[in-house]
């Protein structure tokens, strides 16, 4: 099935039943006072985060969605029925804005959390509310008010633990097929992977976490080059990021790499940088000299950053990757108010 995490949605609410005008028609009672009933109110548009769901791809196939209105009141005072309301289920970290003016209207984090995207209109009032001394036979209701209607745009956040970022062929698949039971496309060439991927990364003694493989970042992404935007989205959430660099000889320089990522980071989202992070120095089982392992090492220690040997390919390092992933996880949890752990 194809990952997409961007749509576009027009959303209306049901409108409001029209009132009534009606009156009493009974055996010897000529004129009989009004006895109109209401229009029904018009149904809500809601839209509901459910974890059952992990794209947005239904919505490739429908984008108008309309709650049902309310019917019209009746004589002898019957009411309308209200209107259907219309509830449109969303991956769990999808991030609702108005399509016009982009302001963010919700963002739904939690499994079964809803939000009124259009709110269905009132129905009008039938004639006897508009019956007075000086006027008991009144001919005239309300009519219904129209439902709200707009354009929705919908992101999706992933709701990840831990992210993988690099450039392109670092090595992040191979990476998260060892750390979980994913099993996303992998290759030796740049931008195999073209969407992001999840995995579980299991524990013995401690509780799984979610792993998400983003595609590879170039120089400008936070412009959108390479469909940056659309992948660093994705790890705004997450709770710790592997910089996962090529230090092989036949990659680019390493340290360039890191700060390429770190700069794409700051342009991004300044806070970003901030957050627990490790840089993994991949595909160790191409540099065979001990002298070269140090020197990297040093490379970046040297810019107080501490950097794991690691071959994602022959698993070298890759235990000391969930060690350090664990370690990272229980402070960021410790630091989390009572409530949200």
């Amino acid at each position: 099935m194809a990952f997409i995490d961007e749509a576009k949605i027009f959303v209306k609410a049901g409108d409001g039943g029209n009132g009534c005008v009606s009156f009493r028609r009974e055996k010897f009672v000529p004129k009989g006072g009004p006895n109109g009933g209401d229009g029904g109110d018009g149904g809500d548009v809601i839209i509901e985060a459910s974890r059952r769901l992990s794209s947005l791809i239904d919505f490739k196939y429908r984008s108008h969605f309309k709650a049902g209105s309310g019917a019209h009141g009746q004589g002898k005072d019957k009411h309308g029925r209200s209107g259907k309301d219309e509830v449109i289920l969303v991956p769990v970290g999808s991030v609702i804005k108005d399509a016009e003016s982009g302001t963010l209207l919700a963002d739904l984090v939690h499994d079964r959390q809803r939000f009124v995207a259009a709110k269905g209109a009132a129905g009008g009032r039938g004639n006897s509310h508009f019956a007075t001394s000086r006027n008991r036979v009144p001919r005239y209701a309300e009519a219904g008010k129209p439902g709200e209607e707009r354009w929705l745009r919908i992101e999706l956040k992933l709701l990840a633990d831990v992210g993988l970022i690099g450039l392109p062929n670092a090595g992040k698949s191979t990476l998260l097929s060892r750390l979980s039971a994913a099993n996303p496309k992998v290759a030796s060439y740049p931008f195999t992977t073209l969407e992001p991927q999840l995995g579980v990364l299991q524990f013995t003694y401690h509780d799984p976490c979610i792993v998400a493989d983003i595609p590879g970042l170039i120089a400008g992404a936070h412009r959108g080059a390479g469909l940056g935007q659309k992948f660093l989205r994705h790890i705004e959430r997450t709770r710790v990021l592997l910089h996962v660099i090529d230090a092989s000889e036949a990659g680019s320089k390493p340290l360039d790499d890191y700060h390429t990522l770190e700069n794409e980071l700051r342009l991004y989202n300044d806070e970003l940088p901030g957050r627990r992070f490790y840089v993994l120095l991949n595909k160790m089982d191409l540099v065979i000299a001990e002298e070269r392992r140090l020197e990297l090492m040093a490379m970046f220690a040297r810019q107080g950053v501490k950097a794991v040997l690691l071959s994602a390919l022959t698993g070298e390092g890759i235990e000391t990757v969930k060690e350090l992933i664990v370690t990272a996880l229980d402070e960021s949890a410790r630091q989390l108010p009572e409530e949200e752990r």
